[in-house]
């Protein structure tokens, strides 16, 4: 992104339910990760336009045995990110848990165990306000009606000022039941502006809702309320949930996420700035702005979370999650490139939506092709690896060893309501036990699996319309895996992984 404008979406992938803060020069976004190993991601810009993935803050999800097993609508939901006392601060909200905290000198880290702020069922999207005008500590959420019963409201607590513990039971500081037309009220963040406590907070749901903003003089309420962002006439349906940020300059910007089912929650940088009623005007007079004037901030080279992988010393790249707390021996460091991982024993290998062993990152929002070369070492029947792109319904092309010891390509899919995979295309030999896979992800998300087993390139199978998963995206995966049994089942190992635009 070059020139006096910029593109919306910044950010063309699922980086759900973003937070920004800025640092001096810096500017610093994380966002959800829900039941994603390692957690938290944590990004970097000068520019607010071109952003790098720069790490995670959070390594494994507690307690370990819950999160031993995929939960991927679970875990760290809408966190926020603040810089208080020359410390960065995560809070974010485990729905089956309570409100977390970490906290760190740099972005980089090293990041704090999680401390539980506070015990409870359904307490989600906590954003902690240190008020340097009082030296006060506040803290805001909302709540999960799936877990709590409640909905469509904001809970505002006192806090400890070093952020361990709330010092009161909360009160209800926003109702959205008794605004009409208003519901699903959520994901605030808590702010001090010109004498007024602010929150920007969502409402109507992630795929058609709007952003509010409401105002009070004091913490507890009552607050005045204003719809200050949604879609109107444009083709970016619910414009919504983000977080403010301003420039060294002083100019003022609102980063904010649009759902796009399959692709998950891309995220879209808003010009903000505070009209003469003392309101907040975001985009184009509260529409969302596709093509706009760049902020004011030094130009920067285009720069992009990385999606490319030669997993060097067999080290995988920060952009790979697993779908649940990784164990020893599952990915094995060496001398030279390439990921080598183990066929992971399992009574669930006939479907992958339920193995903590898959290596995930985001499925590119534009059209383009994943392309990775596997070879299976392992000599277990029925072990097997491979490429897949996975949410409720799942597709997969990769190899497996026959019981007579051949290796097949297969290429397999399970529809959201089965309950395990079958063929998706003619299996066929793979000589040598090698093939180069590739998946092309068409508009809609449409995708088309090929493989080349040295005679070219040759689709597999029909096409597969990539599903996201309840609030999550769809993912792209590495695997391999065995059937249950005992002692080692052989590994699997890949090479070049590339993401291009088609």
């Amino acid at each position: 992104m070059t020139g006096a404008t910029y593109t919306n979406p910044v950010l063309d992938a699922d980086w759900s339910d973003p937070d920004v803060v800025r640092v001096g020069d810096d500017f610093y976004l994380t966002a959800s990760s829900f039941g994603r190993v390692p957690g938290l991601p944590l990004l970097h810009s000068r520019d607010l336009v071109n952003w790098t993935l720069v790490g995670h803050a959070l390594e494994r999800l507690e307690p370990e045995d819950r999160f031993a097993v995929p939960r991927h609508d679970c875990g760290v939901w809408a966190p926020s990110l603040r810089y208080h006392d020359d410390r960065f601060w995560i809070f974010w909200g485990d729905p089956d848990q309570g409100v977390f905290q970490v906290n760190a000198p740099g972005i980089r880290g090293p990041w704090t165990r999680p401390h539980l702020v506070k015990e409870g069922k359904g307490l989600i999207d906590p954003c902690p306000l240190w008020d340097e005008e009082t030296g006060e500590a506040y803290l805001v959420h909302a709540w999960a009606r799936s877990r709590s019963g409640i909905k469509n409201r904001l809970t505002g607590h006192r806090m400890r000022p070093d952020g361990t513990a709330l010092l009161d039971e909360g009160k209800v500081i926003v109702d959205a039941d008794r605004i009409p037309g208003w519901f699903t009220l959520e994901g605030p963040k808590l702010y001090r502006h010109d004498g007024w406590f602010w929150i920007l907070a969502p409402a109507g749901g992630v795929e058609t809702g709007w952003q509010g903003a409401f105002r009070s003089r004091g913490f507890f309420g009552p607050y005045e309320e204003r719809v200050v962002l949604e879609q109107k006439d444009t083709d970016v349906n619910g414009p919504h949930q983000g977080g403010w940020v301003r420039t060294p300059s002083g100019e003022d910007w609102f980063l904010h996420f649009q759902q796009r089912g399959a692709y998950g929650r891309v995220v879209h940088l808003q010009p903000m700035r505070w009209g003469d009623d003392g309101w907040p005007v975001m985009g184009d007079d509260g529409a969302p702005v596709t093509v706009h004037r760049r902020p004011g901030l030094p130009p920067q080279p285009p720069a992009a979370p990385a999606t490319d992988d030669d997993f060097p010393g067999g080290r995988f790249g920060r952009q790979w999650q697993w779908t649940a707390n990784p164990r020893d021996g599952w990915a094995t460091q060496h001398s030279g490139d390439g990921l080598k991982l183990a066929c992971v024993r399992s009574p669930d290998a006939h479907d992958l939506r339920r193995l903590p062993n898959v290596l995930t990152q985001r499925l590119p929002g534009t059209p383009s092709a994943a392309e990775v070369e596997l070879r299976l070492d392992s000599e277990e029947p029925g072990a097997r690896a491979g490429l897949a792109v996975l949410g409720d319904a799942y597709s997969w092309i990769g190899l497996q060893r026959g019981a007579d010891g051949t290796v097949h390509l297969v290429h397999r899919f399970a529809e959201a309501v089965a309950d395990r995979e079958r063929d998706a295309g003619h299996p066929r030999l793979a000589p040598g036990g090698r093939a180069r896979l590739r998946v092309e992800i068409g508009p809609g998300a449409r995708c088309r699996f090929l493989a080349d087993t040295g005679d070219g390139f040759r689709p597999s199978g029909q096409v597969f319309a990539a599903a996201p998963w309840r609030w999550v995206g769809a993912l792209l995966g590495l695997f391999a895996l065995a059937p249950a049994g005992r002692g080692h089942a052989g590994a699997a190992t890949f090479t070049q992984f590339r993401v291009t635009p088609s």
